[in-house]
């Protein structure tokens, strides 16, 4: 009895019928076409994720500490994804709420998330215990 081989599709539907594949493109894209306003907001939230483990385990190997860290995180945190949709995707901030909308898009689980990571690297590499 001879079996077929099972194909997998790496390129798995999202909620709204469209592909990762094609999400993940179009955020690595400059000037890319975003016909539905939610994918965009979506690659906004996950690019805050990613920055704000990435700063956080950054601040946690260089030992940052205090209001200054969560300054700076906050700054960095906001020109970035500023940078990146209005330099880089070029997109009219007005279809997506204004820039408030778009600045504030995933900032507060963002914000958690560099927490964590950050307390956590700087509590196992620069306490004694």
């Amino acid at each position: 009895m001879a079996t077929t081989p099972v194909k997998r599709n790496v390129n798995k539907p999202v909620a709204n019928g469209t592909d990762t594949v094609s999400i993940v493109s179009k955020a690595f894209t400059q000037d890319a076409e975003w016909t539905d306003k939610d994918e965009f907001l979506d690659v906004v939230y996950w690019l805050r994720q990613i920055l704000g483990v990435v700063i956080g385990l950054i601040w946690g190997l260089i030992p940052l500490k205090g209001l200054v860290g969560l300054g700076l995180f906050f700054i960095i945190n906001v020109a970035i994804v500023y940078i990146y949709y209005n330099s880089f995707q070029r997109v009219d901030e007005e279809e997506y709420g204004g820039a408030s909308e778009i600045l504030k898009e995933g900032l507060m689980t963002s914000f958690s998330s560099f927490l964590v990571s950050w307390i956590i690297l700087y509590s196992s590499l620069h306490t004694d215990s």
